[in-house]
């Protein structure tokens, strides 16, 4: 099964038809999907876009899809954050069900826990309502920061329709191991992000490090191919590895990802995958 995508931080901003056309011809099936462009970088020059505000740019990115073979198989962008009540996202929720997006992520960056775990719950019914999961990530540093949180947090909301996003860089970086991943509850599991670091930082804020510059899988010290055996099979695998250093070297998106897809198709081999 071919379960290959590239995440939009990947692609800095790249106009949605586009992103489209680079995956499709990257021989990968998934995007995901922020409503307007997510961590841009000035000098690629992608123009703005807004898909909560162009009805037609929706539909040409439908149709995109529909004639590549190509779906978004993550919404991204609706964040749990102080002062901000989930349910203000209907409206977005409304636009992504519009895209045929199956499941969304979120992360915290609201301190207090419980209201962490009540907007959670609160986020999943709002989602639900409209036949989309909800899917939670830790991320170091933020509220939800490690498994068992994030784990904590899902059976609070004890529904079928809320999971864990595993993104191999951000459990390195807090200290889970192959093992780990592999307690974990089969069904606790919604997606797969892939990218491979070093085990110590290269960029003194981890945010940016992790917004902009990830390594290709075996570029590297993560155990990626004991972390993908650790995890279920038949989930999304989304190559999140933004390479801003050789974008702004002139590096085209194909030529940077081209082998971050054939390092990933290799791994997913090593598990004894057919894709």
């Amino acid at each position: 099964m071919d379960r290959l995508g590239i995440e939009m931080l990947s692609v800095f901003g790249m106009p949605p038809v586009e992103y489209v056309g680079l995956v499709a011809d990257l021989g990968c099936r998934y995007i995901t999907a922020g409503l307007v462009g997510f961590a841009p970088l000035n000098s690629l020059g992608y123009p703005p876009f807004s898909l909560r505000d162009d009805p037609a740019l929706r539909r040409d990115l439908l149709a995109a899809m529909t004639d590549r073979g190509v779906s978004i198989s993550l919404g991204e962008g609706l964040l749990i954050a102080p002062g901000v009540d989930v349910r203000c996202y209907a409206a977005d929720l409304d636009v992504m069900a519009e895209l045929r997006i199956p499941r969304i992520n979120t992360v915290s960056l609201e301190p207090d826990r419980a209201r962490t775990f009540d907007q959670l719950a609160a986020l999943t019914a709002l989602a639900a309502e409209r036949g989309i999961a909800t899917c939670i990530e830790p991320v170091l540093g933020l509220s939800i920061a490690d498994l068992p949180m994030a784990v904590a947090a899902v059976e609070y909301v004890g529904r079928d329709d809320v999971s864990v996003l595993i993104d191999t860089m951000h459990v390195a970086r807090f200290g889970a191991r192959a093992d780990d991943l592999r307690a974990l509850p089969a069904e606790r599991i919604g997606y797969i992000q892939l990218s491979d670091t070093t085990l110590q930082p290269r960029i003194a804020h981890y945010a940016e490090e992790a917004m902009f510059e990830r390594l290709p899988p075996g570029e590297g010290e993560l155990p990626l191919a004991d972390m993908l055996a650790a995890l279920p099979a038949d989930r999304v695998v989304g190559l999140e590895i933004p390479m801003r250093s050789r974008a702004e070297a002139g590096v085209s998106a194909y030529d940077r990802l081209r082998p971050c897809v054939e390092s990933a198709r290799a791994l997913l081999a090593d598990t004894h995958e057919i894709d």
